[in-house]
């Protein structure tokens, strides 16, 4: 499953080590999936004993708790407090992580059943993990839950993709919203969502517009390179400004329709019905690990980035 490191404005774990969050998630996710896998092959129930309510609930009780012992023992133990203080965060984080995947809603009868509640899981806590950190929170609309889009990208793509959804970076201090940025190890790329319905057919016209054809239906729209464009050319001056050579590439992708576009500027690929498959393959089946240079740029990102910041306290 890809990673959500930005998601448009909102503040992001990923922010704050881009070089130690993406490993970590790798290892917890692992680590979970083995746990949860072999819960279920000795027949154990997965259902989560707990509502999210009662979770809550109790880890503010806990954390109350742990502040007041530490209140109390801070004159005779200062130093190891200290230590008990860096350490509380990293061991929260992975109980959270741990209670988020193991939180089924239903019993999942077969091994297929378990990879998809599984996934539906990490979907939902790769959303938090991307509007929070561990104190800080936003609440995101009900709507990016169900977008087919993020979910498409999170779910379809292996670990070692880096995504950030529509994020809003800032150039020469002004906030400029961009197309979908996906990081590989190898190179990123800058995707604009051009879907119709099946089979219709986006047409190339000069200027501002084209034009979409569904049967006898006709309708303009935003001609999806000026975006991406402007989304392709911000990333290459953020790099530039950071010193990252990392290659960049720019997709315009219509997986259940088509383009009739006989003139596609060099630095574009075009990927709808005919030659989606084989695109997609070849990223999905992409297995090199994670690389510095992947996450240089990713920091190189996440650095220009617009927060719109929440801290608990306010919620």
């Amino acid at each position: 499953m890809a990673q959500l490191i930005k998601l448009q404005d909102y503040i992001s774990r990923y922010e704050q080590d881009i070089y130690q969050y993406p490993s970590h998630y790798i290892q917890l996710k692992k680590k979970n999936w083995e746990l949860i896998r072999l819960a279920f092959d000795k027949g154990e129930s997965l259902i989560a004993e707990e509502e999210i309510v009662e979770e809550a609930e109790t880890r503010a009780k806990e954390k109350s708790t742990f502040l007041d012992n530490l209140k109390t023992l801070f004159q005779r133990r200062n130093k190891e407090v200290m230590v008990e203080e860096q350490q509380e965060p990293v061991m929260t984080e992975e109980k959270l992580f741990e209670k988020s995947l193991r939180h089924f809603t239903t019993e999942p009868k077969t091994i297929e059943d378990l990879k998809i509640l599984f996934l539906d899981n990490l979907f939902q806590l790769q959303t938090q993990w991307a509007s929070s950190t561990v104190l800080t929170s936003q609440a995101i609309p009900y709507s990016l839950y169900y977008n087919e889009h993020l979910k498409y990208f999170l779910q379809r793509f292996p670990d070692n993709y880096l995504l950030l959804y529509n994020p809003v970076l800032k150039l020469k201090k002004a906030p400029i919203e961009t197309d979908l940025i996906l990081i590989s190890p190898l190179e990123t790329i800058c995707i604009s969502i051009v879907e119709g319905k099946e089979n219709g057919i986006f047409q190339y016209k000069q200027g501002r517009f084209w034009k979409y054809l569904d049967g006898e239906d006709e309708k303009k729209i935003v001609n999806p390179f000026i975006s991406l464009n402007r989304t392709g050319l911000i990333v290459q001056k953020l790099y530039e400004r950071a010193n990252c050579d990392f290659p960049v590439r720019k997709v315009v992708l219509n997986r259940k329709g088509y383009f009739d576009c006989p003139i596609v500027p060099h630095d574009t690929m075009l990927v709808d019905r005919r030659n989606y498959g084989e695109w997609f393959e070849q990223l999905r089946t992409l297995t090199t690990p994670l690389k510095h240079r992947q996450l240089k740029a990713a920091k190189a990102l996440l650095t220009s980035t617009q927060n719109t910041l929440v801290t608990k306290e306010e919620e």
